[in-house]
């Protein structure tokens, strides 16, 4: 029997393999299997920049980026377009581009050899019985079961661990997030962020990938989706970017979490991390910080005691609670409109493109 079964292998899941203890036997079930090409259906729907706060949480870590991760180009600028305004503004922003899949494959290269890894596995369920878990997980088209003393679910918004358990928090704003590549060959000297009420009451993006262009967008779930999609995508054509060669599309569920009492840790048999647990920012939707900070947290607890983790996990976590409670108060003068517009006009923080 493992003492825990984590789900989900993405920077929650493999940093807290990698941060706890040997003294646990432990199992991480991932549902990709990395094989290369890297690019598949099974792509994460990310825009890979890595915020500050992440590149913070890498270096308390001690792990600089192999170049393999790092991918270009590597900009200085985000181009702020606010369509409801008719506003348009530079801030210089400090993102790393990465490789989001190969970004997660060199997390998991890190994970100890004492910890189990099932590439190809995916969760379908656990039951809480008296004195352990019961996991069920699909490998190669086989029914698996494994046994253990707590899991932990790090498989994102649309948790399938948190949705087991019943003191799960339902999120009032849950959203699609949309995001479709095209070939490019231009040479950006920006990231994009993209303010529309029409198509969304959140924010779209715009990210250069080497040849390549991302366009995405966080939109209300619903037969709307798509048509606002799509309608993104001409406002930008129209604001002069070449959307013509599409290479792939994909999509995922993305929390934003209203205030921090929809944050759902757990309980004393099923832990949660990262987004799973409802950790992410609520004005910009930045997960790479919140996914370390709440996996170390975690650590943190199981490495003192595994059976008091739960209460230990809280009170290690509480700055994360009131990183989201600012972040919330932050919120306001991106997303209601004469706030923004105000700030915008006023220059505040801006800079000026020369070149």
């Amino acid at each position: 029997m493992y003492d825990i079964v984590i789900v989900g292998g993405g920077p929650a899941g493999a940093t807290l393999s990698r941060l706890i203890s040997n003294k646990y036997k432990v199992l991480l079930l991932e549902k990709r299997s990395f094989q290369r090409p890297l690019y598949s259906g099974a792509q994460k729907c990310c825009g890979g920049l890595l915020a500050p706060d992440a590149q913070k949480m890498l270096a308390s870590f001690g792990l600089g980026l192999p170049k393999k991760v790092i991918i270009g180009p590597q900009l200085f600028a985000v181009r702020t377009i606010d369509f409801d305004n008719s506003l348009e503004r530079y801030y210089q922003r400090h993102y790393i581009n990465i490789d989001r899949e190969e970004f997660d494959l060199w997390l998991e290269s890190l994970i100890p050899s004492n910890v189990g890894i099932i590439n190809g596995a995916v969760y379908k369920g656990h039951n809480i019985l008296k004195d352990y878990v019961m996991v069920e997980f699909i490998k190669d088209g086989k029914k698996h079961t494994e046994e253990c003393r707590l899991i932990v679910g790090a498989d994102g918004a649309f948790s399938m661990v948190r949705r087991c358990i019943s003191s799960g928090k339902s999120f009032d704003k849950t959203y699609l997030a949309v995001q479709e590549w095209f070939e490019s060959s231009i040479d950006f000297n920006f990231y994009g962020a993209v303010f529309d009420s029409e198509i969304t009451d959140f924010y779209s993006w715009i990210i250069p990938k080497e040849q390549c262009l991302i366009i995405g967008s966080a939109l209300k779930p619903g037969p709307e989706a798509v048509a606002k999609f799509e309608l993104l995508k001409r406002r930008l054509e129209a604001y002069g970017f070449n959307l013509e060669k599409s290479i792939r599309k994909n999509g995922t569920y993305l929390l934003r979490p209203a205030n921090i009492s929809q944050i759902c840790p757990g309980n004393d048999k099923t832990g949660l991390i990262g987004e799973a647990a409802g950790f992410i920012s609520p004005s910009s939707a930045e997960g790479f910080s919140y996914a370390f900070r709440s996996a170390a947290a975690m650590a943190e607890a199981l490495n003192q005691d595994i059976k008091k983790y739960f209460d230990l996990y809280r009170k290690f976590s509480r700055k994360l609670y009131m990183n989201i409670t600012l972040k919330r108060l932050k919120s306001p003068f991106m997303y209601d409109k004469l706030l923004r517009k105000t700030v915008m006009k006023s220059g505040f923080m801006s800079i000026d493109i020369k070149g």
